[in-house]
């Protein structure tokens, strides 16, 4: 089963821009499509960004044209650049890994979770 690492999290001014990591191992990190989620304060979790294990990108509309999910397969890590941020987004962070085995299951991995603090 595959292990992930977010990093990246910080307090950053309304407006600005940060990049989230997310290192894998333990597994075949090209094979797994991975995803960013966020989880505010007092709310549920929330898909922010997606890419399949062929490069295949799909968004939240609230940050389309914002942000951008990308891979490094040789580094094992997926990363999640997020610009022109307000105060709303203001969340723990999770990287997730998913994939589907021969016999139908879906293997689901998640980080810890890394904290963006956006103050207006």
């Amino acid at each position: 089963q595959v292990q992930l690492v977010e990093s990246g999290g910080l307090l950053v001014q309304a407006g600005g821009s940060l990049r989230l990591s997310c290192a894998a191992s333990g597994s075949i990190f090209s094979i797994y499509a991975m995803g960013w989620y966020r989880q505010a304060p007092g709310k549920e979790r929330e898909l922010v960004a997606t890419i399949t294990n062929a490069g295949m990108t799909n968004y939240a509309d609230s940050v389309k044209g914002r942000f951008t999910i990308s891979r490094d397969n040789a580094k094992n890590t997926v990363y999640l650049q997020m610009n022109s941020l307000n105060p709303e987004e203001t969340a723990v962070y999770y990287c997730n890994a998913n994939r589907v085995v021969s016999d139908g299951r879906i293997l689901i991995a998640w980080g810890q979770g890394t904290l963006v603090t956006v103050s207006s």
